[in-house]
């Protein structure tokens, strides 16, 4: 298949073929905790959802909008995630291909559309071994709409998860780092030791582990 960068060119290849184009983007690879997110979405023709962008670039407030117009005004849109126990037996990478992988055949069940009917517009460099024709863009949360609304989706689903846990782990303090490995983030792992939602594959939770369990050798 043809590599395609633009918007444009991507929406003639679809046109040409009568394809349905379906973006998807992920949110939480870099956290030390919880699962990763992805958000896909159908939008429109012509799509009338104004503002969708990277959710990196926008403020939460704009995400929480931009999220009631995508579920309002989207031909078809979901989240979907995998585990911790899936990232730490898979690795970041595979889960979060899984995860998108999942959020894509939510919006193609949504929409009462076959695989063959769909084009995949991933954000990244890299696409699932999936049953789909699809494409990699990188950058393509900045480029593509369906991917930006993905994007979008997927980031507010995250920080829900790090508001909810925040509650119920108030000592780590999930819904200011919001996972991250931030300087807090990491003493209070230091302070605290590790929970059930930390991501034992990634190497400072690993290490909390270790020192936890030599501290109770002594």
């Amino acid at each position: 298949m043809a590599e395609f960068r633009e918007w444009a060119e991507i929406q003639a290849y679809a046109t040409e073929h009568g394809l349905q184009v379906i973006g998807v983007d992920e949110a939480g690879r870099g956290p030390l905790c919880g699962p990763v997110v992805a958000g896909a979405a159908l939008l429109g023709t012509p799509n009338i959802i104004e503002g969708l962008a990277c959710s990196k670039t926008l403020s939460p407030k704009k995400r929480d909008v931009l999220v009631l117009r995508i579920q309002e005004h989207a031909r078809a849109s979901a989240v979907a995630q995998a585990t911790v126990e899936e990232i730490d037996r898979l690795n970041i990478l595979q889960a979060s291909l899984l995860a998108m992988w999942r959020a894509v055949d939510l919006v193609v069940q949504q929409a009462g559309l076959r695989p063959e009917q769909c084009l995949i517009a991933v954000d990244g460099n890299k696409l699932p071994k999936w049953p789909y024709k699809a494409i990699a863009v990188v950058k393509g949360d900045t480029k593509i709409p369906a991917i930006s609304a993905g994007s979008i989706l997927a980031k507010v689903a995250r920080d829900e998860w790090c508001k909810a846990h925040a509650l119920q782990y108030p000592e780590y303090e999930f819904d200011v780092h919001m996972g991250y490995p931030t300087a807090r983030h990491m003493a209070l792992l230091i302070q605290h030791g590790a929970t059930q939602v930390h991501r034992k594959s990634f190497r400072p939770v690993r290490e909390a582990l270790e020192r936890a369990q030599q501290d109770l050798s002594f």
